[in-house]
């Protein structure tokens, strides 16, 4: 596995550990269909909402914050991914939010979370 590729499943790790703590449920990892991936799929800590999550790590901010990746295109796309996982999960999904992770790994030090409620 490509060392991006194991620092992406590093934050990915990270970003549901965190949600854990926070009461959240996870109920899908790495959801893929034919438009594309969902990183997490979790109900937030009151079940109220589904939430649908990207996950963007980096080992540094030396090319840009890890949230300077989810573009307009990739907001648009991740809605899709939304509707589309929604419809083959069957449920009541009234109350569904994109929201972000981005996950610093620097090489020294501890990992940096942050998770932005809502990009979407």
């Amino acid at each position: 596995m490509a060392a991006k590729d194991l620092l992406g499943r590093r934050g990915e790790e990270l970003a549901a550990k965190y949600l854990l703590q926070a009461g959240y449920v996870i109920v899908d990892r790495n959801w893929r269909c034919p438009q594309g991936e969902i990183d997490l799929v979790a109900f937030d800590s009151d079940g109220k909402e589904t939430v649908f999550l990207e996950v963007k790590t980096r080992s540094s901010t030396a090319f840009g914050h890890p949230l300077e990746a989810i573009t307009v295109q990739k907001l648009a796309r991740l809605r899709r991914l939304a509707a589309a996982w929604c419809e083959r999960h069957p449920g009541n999904y009234d109350r569904i939010r994109v929201d972000a992770f981005a996950v610093i790994l620097p090489r020294l030090g501890d990992p940096i979370v942050e998770h932005v409620k809502r990009v979407f």
